[in-house]
C-alpha cells in the first residue's frame, strides 16, 4: 500500500513538474521570443500595418479598406442613401466596409463578395441600362454612371469608356484597400476642385503613392486609398 501511494505521489510530482516546465517554455519563453523576433524584424506588420497621420495618430491599417462618405442627416434612417464625400479619393465599391468620417475613423461591419457571376443581369451578353434591378450588371452600370457624374468637373469630362473595372466592382473580400492608378488618376480633377488645389499637386500626390508590381512582376500597380487620403489631408491642412 505504501509503495502504491509513493508511486502515485511520484507520478503526480513528475506531472506537475512537466506542467510547470511546459508552461514556462510554451506559455512564456516561446511567445516572448516570437514577439521579440516579430518586433525586431517585422515591426510594421507585427503591429497591424498601421498608418499614422502627421500628428502620429493611427488612422487605420494599410491592409483594410475604408469608405469616405458624408454623414447621414438622420443616422437612425436605414433607408437614407449614403453619399460619397467627394473631397476624398474613393475606394472600390463594397457593401462590407464601415463608414469613414473626415477624421479618418472607421467601423468595420462585415466582409464578403457579391457571389454573382460576371454576366448576372446581362442583356445580349452585355451589361446595359436594361439590366434587371438588383443584378450585378445593374449595379455595375449604376456605379459607372455615378463615377462619371461624380468625377466630371467644369474643365474635365469623364468618358464612360475610361472608367476602370475596379471603379465599379468590389473585391473578393470587399475590403481591398487599393485601387488602380487609372482609377486614382480619374479622380484627380474632382479632388483638386473640391479641395481648391492645383491639379498637378494632386497628380504628384497620386504618383508618389503609386506602388509597382511586387518584385517587379507579381500583381498589378496599385494605390493605397487610406495612405493617399492621409497625405491629402496633410496637404490641405499644411
Amino acid at each position: 500500500m505504501n509503495n502504491s501511494v509513493s508511486s502515485t505521489l511520484r507520478l503526480i510530482g513528475a506531472g506537475l513538474r512537466a506542467l510547470l516546465v511546459l508552461t514556462v517554455i510554451c506559455g512564456v519563453i516561446y511567445p516572448l521570443a516570437v514577439t521579440g523576433i516579430a518586433q525586431a524584424l517585422f515591426h510594421d506588420k507585427a503591429n497591424g500595418s498601421e498608418i499614422k497621420d502627421k500628428s502620429g495618430q493611427v488612422v487605420g491599417s494599410s491592409l483594410i479598406g475604408q469608405t469616405y462618405n458624408l454623414p447621414k442627416q438622420n443616422p437612425d434612417d436605414a433607408e437614407e442613401a449614403v453619399k460619397p464625400d467627394l473631397k476624398w479619393f474613393q475606394p472600390r465599391p463594397s457593401n462590407g466596409l464601415g463608414s469613414n468620417s473626415v477624421n479618418m475613423q472607421y467601423s468595420l461591419i462585415l466582409s464578403g463578395a457579391t457571389n454573382r457571376s460576371a454576366d448576372n443581369g446581362a442583356v445580349g451578353g452585355k451589361c446595359t441600362k436594361d439590366a434587371d434591378e438588383g443584378t450585378l450588371c445593374a449595379q455595375v452600370v449604376a456605379a459607372r454612371d455615378a463615377v462619371v457624374a461624380d468625377n466630371s468637373t467644369a474643365d474635365y469630362k469623364v468618358n464612360p469608356e475610361d472608367v476602370p473595372a475596379d471603379a465599379v466592382t468590389s473585391s473578393g473580400s470587399g475590403l481591398d484597400p487599393n485601387i488602380s492608378p487609372e482609377y486614382a488618376e480619374l479622380q484627380v480633377h474632382r479632388v483638386a476642385e473640391q479641395n481648391k488645389l492645383d491639379v498637378k499637386q494632386v497628380e504628384k500626390l497620386v504618383a508618389d503613392h503609386t506602388t509597382g508590381r511586387t518584385l517587379g512582376f507579381m500583381g498589378e500597380p496599385r494605390v493605397n486609398v487610406l495612405e493617399l487620403n492621409t497625405a491629402l489631408k496633410a496637404l490641405t491642412k499644411s
